[in-house]
């Protein structure tokens, strides 16, 4: 494909994306299937135009004066790929596979944009207008500049299984991929962002990580799982374990000590569980089906750490799935505050005496976050805060209350909040 079909082709992905409201992994997938002609550039291409402009859709309409998928696609190949004019015209006024030749308002507006600093907060942060007091909340002056950040590629991140290797080891296996360790875990190895027209899945093609040498697992996920503190030898219960990101950071500090159980109310997400753990030679793992009768009977009053992963907003992981950002309503999030504080209310009686509840959203706003954790701790007597780390390269990003809140403009890692909470002896 020449880049008139491409450009078109990501326009049709992004109208489909406005009109339908169907989420982009479904738009492109179907877009896919119907263009059996395009090769894998083509979809790398349409794919990394899609994302890019999901970002930053707000901030491309404003510079562009009209906020149409077609118009912040060209803005995306003028601003953000740094395509010159000319191209951008050639694309689009190629026949018959361009989406038509450039308005005069549209040159206008490539050769001299309107100036985002007049634009308000929310446009320049590039999120919705209703989610503003909540950034301000948790970010104060800074809200337009971690929304820039929540807008940015992100880069990939991977953890190393100390139950299969080790990282030096596992360095040499990626050093292909330019992968580098980081200050901040010594498991944690990270790779630059993607060319956004570079095709992923790089990773996965290693031989070692079939071997289960390493998992795919932001930076922020891995602070999340540690933050649990040490866990070698203790009773964990991972009650929203999902795909089992996370369990599997738990269970390899354990080092196969203790017994971690892994619960998700969602059965068919626990298949992805089991299947990883085996990959990971996890040997203390018990999975806690939900089509089983009283699933986790007999774990109340036991657990020396409950790991609350709550279902949230996502607002935290804009970077890698930015059209969530744009289909996050109101009520979905007042149904999430819901759940949170459901599944706080129904970890609590597990954690045994002077064991911790941890609560973990992949958000970065206060309604999920500080003041779920605020009403569980009125409506549920026995339970403390505690700080939620003390490792010297993280208590920068602890709250004045405690909590830890990460974001990419902070920590460079996805927004994540973290909450420890204590039971007394």
């Amino acid at each position: 494909m020449r880049d008139a079909g491409r450009l078109a082709a990501a326009i049709e992905v992004l109208t489909e994306i406005e009109t339908r409201h169907r989420p982009v992994r479904l738009a492109l997938k179907s877009w896919g299937d119907s263009a059996r002609y395009a090769g894998a550039k083509d979809r790398a291409f349409v794919s990394g135009l899609v994302l890019d402009v999901l970002r930053r859709r707000r901030s491309l309409g404003w510079r562009m004066g009209e906020e149409t998928p077609r118009a912040a696609a060209l803005a995306a190949l003028r601003f953000l790929w740094d395509w010159p004019l000319e191209r951008v015209d050639e694309a689009a006024g190629e026949a018959p596979h361009g989406p038509g030749p450039l308005s005069e308002a549209e040159r206008a507006a490539l050769e001299s944009p309107r100036d985002l600093a007049q634009a308000p907060e929310a446009v320049r942060g590039d999120y919705p207008d209703w989610l503003d007091a909540g950034m301000a909340r948790a970010f104060g002056e800074a809200r337009v500049e971690e929304g820039a950040a929540l807008s940015e590629r992100a880069p990939v991140d991977l953890r190393v299984n100390l139950l299969k290797s080790d990282p030096e080891r596992t360095l040499k296996a990626l050093s292909s991929l330019s992968a580098e360790p980081t200050e901040v875990l010594p498991t944690a190895l990270r790779m630059p962002a993607l060319d956004p027209t570079a095709r992923s899945g790089a990773v996965e093609t290693i031989p070692q990580f079939s071997k289960g040498w390493f998992e795919v697992q932001d930076l922020g996920s891995q602070i999340a799982a540690a933050s649990a503190g040490e866990v070698k030898g203790k009773q964990v219960l991972d009650l929203c374990a999902g795909g089992g990101g996370k369990t599997l950071a738990l269970a390899g500090a354990m080092g196969n000590t203790g017994q971690i159980y892994a619960y998700d109310s969602d059965a068919r997400r626990l298949a992805d569980t089991i299947r990883r753990g085996d990959r990971a030679g996890v040997r203390n793992l018990q999975v806690r089906s939900p089509v089983n009768p009283e699933p986790l009977k007999g774990l109340e009053g036991r657990m020396d750490v409950v790991f609350i992963d709550a279902p949230c907003s996502g607002s935290g992981s804009w970077r890698r799935h930015p059209d969530t950002k744009w289909r996050l309503t109101p009520e979905t999030l007042e149904r999430r505050m819901a759940d949170q504080d459901a599944v706080l209310d129904a970890g609590a009686p597990f954690v045994k005496p002077g064991g911790r509840l941890v609560y973990v959203t992949c958000s970065v706003l206060p309604q999920e976050d500080e003041d779920r954790v605020a009403a569980f701790v009125a409506r549920t007597p026995g339970f403390v805060t505690r700080p939620a780390t003390d490792d010297p390269k993280l208590t920068e990003f602890l709250t004045p209350d405690g909590f830890l809140r990460l974001s990419p403009r902070t920590s460079a890692t996805d927004g994540f909040f973290v909450a420890v909470l204590e039971k007394p002896r």
